[in-house]
């Protein structure tokens, strides 16, 4: 790929999320302008900067934890100086609360310090009493402006972010139920690894499930894709069966390790290994077809055929600790299809 085709690319996968912020930050300028503001409503600008700078889909929320953070520190910030004046101590006196309060206070990631810095601005000031009122309503306005308008700029495509979290449950667990019985026979050393990377697959689709039902509530505010709803909620409740199934994957590469480290079993493990493989086709298969939204029905019978089938034929213990997990994840495999997945009986 050349370098003009990344940066195509780039401007294509980043341009629409840029211009959203750009409109969105000259709408609420504007709207501040129009309202009345004697200085340049900076703050009202840097609400829309702030919420639409990460995923498009959480703009309203963190709108509306901003707000909440600016009057927390207004308040703070107020307060401070009817007791105090501008000095050492009252700066100590802020920041401290601030923080305080910042620590239990609604964030996505870390301690908020929205909080401490909005009541540092007021301690700052001048004019303290008009420029916590300024601060409060331009705030207020900017993030008015900026959860109206996010939902109709370039609005983010639940279904289609659905769809890459589909995939890449599909292709972690599929790879998971398949590697592991193949590893059995490896040796010790092996089967461990296999374990460290099965961990990872289980830390990523439960990564995925997160913001799989993150995406689902953006639906509530974004009325230009609320036809896609039937959609969208299948395929969050089949990420949400992926996150299920990832802790039986997680129980059966530890069942594997410990079975590749025991010599007195190297007969046993070698015969389940043989009459696993069946078994976890028919799963991975089943598996792929729930999160590319085909009907699995007929692959968890086959599944569970050959299951029953090893179980008839082996029930030397090795053969049920491995068996165990595979029936765990046809178990948690809905009965039905999820909402918005072919039938395979002519009903969409």
């Amino acid at each position: 790929m050349s370098r003009w085709d990344r940066i195509r690319d780039q401007l294509r996968a980043e341009g629409p999320a840029a211009s959203r912020i750009l409109v969105t930050v000259v709408a609420a300028w504007t709207a501040a302008k129009w309202a009345g503001a004697d200085q340049p409503p900076v703050y009202a600008a840097i609400v829309p900067l702030v919420a639409l700078r990460g995923d498009p889909m959480s703009a309203l929320q963190i709108s509306y934890e901003r707000v909440l953070a600016v009057v927390a520190g207004v308040a703070i910030g107020i307060a401070t100086l009817n007791v105090l004046r501008p000095s050492t101590e009252s700066l100590v006196v802020v920041v401290a609360l601030g923080l305080a309060v910042g620590i239990f206070f609604p964030k996505g990631a870390g301690l908020n310090v929205q909080v401490p810095a909005s009541s540092l601005l007021v301690l700052a000031n001048p004019a303290p009493d008009a420029y916590a009122l300024s601060r409060f309503w331009e705030t207020a306005l900017g993030a008015l402006v900026t959860t109206a308008l996010a939902p109709l700029l370039w609005p983010p495509h639940p279904r289609r972010v659905l769809k890459v979290l589909a995939d890449d449950c599909r292709n972690r667990l599929a790879q998971g139920v398949t590697v592991t019985p193949a590893v059995l026979t490896g040796g010790a050393a092996v089967a461990r690894d296999n374990l460290a990377v099965v961990n990872g697959h289980i830390a990523a689709v439960k990564a995925d499930a997160t913001r799989a039902r993150e995406a689902q509530r953006a639906m509530r505010f974004n009325p230009l894709r609320r036809r896609h709803r039937g959609a969208v909620a299948g395929l969050v409740q089949a990420i949400e069966t992926a996150e299920r199934i990832a802790v039986d994957l997680g129980t059966l590469a530890r069942e594997a390790a410990a079975l590749s480290d025991r010599p007195d079993l190297a007969a046993d493990v070698r015969r389940a290994q043989r009459q696993l493989r069946p078994v976890a086709d028919a799963t991975a298969r089943a598996i792929d077809a729930l999160l590319s939204e085909q009907d699995f029905r007929p692959l968890v019978t086959e599944a569970r055929a050959a299951l029953a089938a090893y179980a008839r034929s082996d029930s030397r213990p090795a053969a049920v600790a491995l068996r165990r997990p595979f029936q765990q994840i046809l178990d948690d495999l809905p009965p039905t299809p999820p909402l918005g997945t072919p039938s395979g009986d002519g009903v969409d």
